[in-house]
């Protein structure tokens, strides 16, 4: 693990949208912030972020893995359990997932130069996905990665490792459908802040060694389903 460097990301948000309407304004307001036309620059650790939800209550698990960008060796670690108070509507995901997001980052001891989501950036019908808001809240460069396509068409990108196929949505891309293995599903990704899309694919693929998902992503849907489990 990383040396103690006291809180790695603090992000402070006095108050949530409590309903859909107010949740949409939150993200056209914020949507305007993001940037991804800007290449992404030197970075040493790269954080996963996922959560884990609770099938018989209201309480979701949030988890961060901070990775060695060369290396792939794990940094440091942290969780975060707490109870949704945000509605499930789909496109307001981050609503019920920064929360417990936000608090695993305040726990960590080393500080991530770039995060990655399971989900979405600007692939979005609001281009603002959970990676846009993180990004903007953070001011991280951000991206995410996802199993499926949330919109957008594209073709299937070839079968070999590293095929790639542009993901258009009312006429611009947002991202990109990655082949990180042989005759594997492609993976979803899109850039959420500070990073384009061709420089979130080139991550994706690289921290994609063996499996169809990043290590990323992989580590810290691990660590959520472990810090649910643990906290019944």
């Amino acid at each position: 693990m990383g040396e103690a460097g006291g809180i790695a990301v603090l992000i402070t948000h006095d108050k949530w949208p409590l309903t859909a309407v107010e949740a949409e304004a939150e993200q056209d307001r914020l949507a305007g912030l993001v940037d991804v036309s800007a290449p992404l620059g030197a970075h040493r650790y790269i954080a996963g972020l996922d959560v884990a939800y609770a099938v018989d209550s209201s309480r979701v698990a949030g988890a961060v893995v901070v990775l060695d960008a060369d290396t792939l060796a794990v940094e440091d670690m942290a969780t975060a359990v707490m109870e949704v108070e945000f509605p499930y509507v789909p496109g307001l995901l981050a609503f019920r997932e920064l929360p417990a997001l936000i608090a695993a980052l305040a726990e960590l001891t080393v500080e991530p130069d770039v995060l990655v989501c399971d989900g979405y950036g600007i692939a979005h019908p609001r281009r603002f996905g959970l990676a846009c808001h993180l990004g903007v809240l953070s001011g991280k460069p951000t991206m995410g990665v996802a199993k499926t396509a949330f919109v957008g068409r594209f073709a299937e990108p070839g079968e070999q490792r590293g095929e790639v196929a542009e993901l258009v949505h009312d006429g611009a891309v947002v991202g990109a459908a990655l082949r990180t293995q042989h005759a594997t599903k492609p993976v979803f990704v899109s850039p959420g802040h500070l990073v384009t899309v061709e420089d979130a694919t080139r991550l994706a693929l690289r921290l994609a060694p063996k499996y169809r998902l990043p290590e990323t992503t992989r580590l810290a849907d691990q660590l959520s389903r472990r810090a649910l489990g643990g906290s019944s």
